[in-house]
């Protein structure tokens, strides 16, 4: 799919495009990132932007998006005044404001990260411990794809993934809670032609 097919296809009002991936990004491709975000938000009129609000990739793509227009950036974050600084979204939702036992698909999605699946029911049973809060990363990450009853769900994943350990962490399940709910991705194989649009 070229840039030209995908702002055909995903500019509409209320469609999300979810633009993440990992905190470490090669030095010669963070330009990249940045500019991804500035030529998607400069070729489109509705679609807006959502982000984890991490270092790395999720801030270099808002760092591309709020170069053109801020207001159609959107961030999710475990924990109110998660990298509160560093945040330049027009929009923020915290975990904090999510009651996340009303949200049954997202706890069944959350569940499948075999490595925080113990710590799911601890979180949802209310501990904010300093391992319990790991659950709030994994639940934000699922919600950055599937939303809520309050929020809604994204149209398309564009990720930045190790391509040499691909689709773990926390990129690897957003990834997979997209596979999984029919959600298309592409990772940086697919979008890097673009930047010559």
């Amino acid at each position: 799919m070229k840039l030209e097919e995908f702002i055909k296809k995903y500019d509409k009002k209320n469609n999300i495009i979810l633009i993440e991936g990992k905190r470490n990004v090669k030095e010669e491709d963070k330009e990249k990132l940045v500019q991804l975000g500035k030529n998607l938000t400069k070729e489109s009129q509705y679609m807006k932007f959502r982000s984890g609000n991490a270092s790395g990739s999720d801030e270099l793509f808002s760092r591309g998006v709020a170069m053109v227009d801020h207001s159609r950036l959107q961030v999710l974050t475990p924990y109110a005044k998660h990298r509160q600084k560093k945040n330049i979204a027009y929009e923020t939702i915290s975990m904090d404001e999510i009651n996340i036992t009303e949200e049954d698909a997202v706890i069944y999605n959350a569940k499948k990260n075999k490595k925080t699946k113990h710590l799911i029911d601890k979180y949802i049973d209310g501990d904010r411990g300093r391992f319990a809060i790991k659950a709030a990363y994994i639940f934000r990450d699922t919600i950055k794809v599937l939303g809520t009853s309050d929020i809604p769900p994204i149209v398309f994943g564009l990720f930045y993934d190790d391509l040499l350990d691909p689709m773990n962490g926390g990129t690897g399940h957003t990834m997979k809670v997209c596979i999984d709910n029919n959600t298309p991705i592409l990772n940086q194989n697919g979008w890097f032609d673009w930047l010559a649009y």
